[in-house]
């Protein structure tokens, strides 16, 4: 990464364009990266695994993705439910005009690309797809989680990507202390060194009592 971390608001380095070529929603399809940002080079293989192995999003509704970079996993949301509005999520500005610009030229609609802080904070989320900025370290990590998963609406999903020897189990362990009531937290399937932790809002039964307590 250089001097830069892809978590950096405005990178230093050089803000040169290069086009790769990935799959997205099934297709080959050309979009832009550049250097300072998360995964330039391609799909990450975190972000592959959490790709091949989570069922669709929800096909309606707000969808999000946490820290989207250049934008795999946002464009694969809004490409599989064109109905739903996926707001796609990172502190890198560099990564949001390049976000930006791929939803653009592969002409997908449903994605706005914001800083944290640019999103209504009244939006409840049907699906959170992420693959979330481990490196950024603990303390700030837990305290994107918590700004974002209590956020899902009643009924809603959130899928997260951790490396098993990046703190995946420990992640897991935090997240069913610290969510509040009606949150569940399992682990979903284990790839390639990769754990998908799966994150349930229950739906509140009629008279405010959530469903299966």
């Amino acid at each position: 990464m250089g001097s830069d971390h892809y978590f950096s608001a405005q990178p230093s380095t050089p803000f040169t364009r290069k086009h790769i070529r990935v799959s997205l929603g099934g297709e080959e399809r050309t979009v832009n990266t550049a250097g300072g940002i998360f995964s330039p080079d391609g799909i990450d293989k975190g972000t592959a695994v959490l790709l091949d192995h989570v069922p669709p999003p929800a096909a309606t509704g707000e969808l999000l993705d946490i820290g989207c970079g250049w934008g795999p996993i946002a464009l694969s949301m809004a490409l599989a439910s064109p109905g739903a509005m996926v707001h796609a999520v990172d502190v890198n500005e560099r990564s949001l005009e390049l976000m930006r610009e791929n939803a653009a030229g592969l002409s997908v609609p449903n994605i706005v690309a914001a800083t944290p802080e640019a999103v209504d904070e009244g939006i409840r989320f049907q699906t959170i797809w992420s693959n979330p900025p481990i490196r950024v370290g603990k303390e700030i990590l837990h305290q994107i989680l918590l700004q974002w998963i209590p956020r899902l609406a009643p009924g809603g999903t959130a899928w997260l990507v951790v490396q098993k020897n990046l703190g995946s189990d420990s992640l897991q362990s935090w997240l069913k202390r610290e969510l509040p009531a009606g949150f569940t937290v399992a682990r979903h399937t284990t790839a390639k060194s990769f754990r998908i932790l799966r994150i349930d809002h229950s739906a509140a039964r009629p008279g405010g009592e959530p469903a299966g307590r």
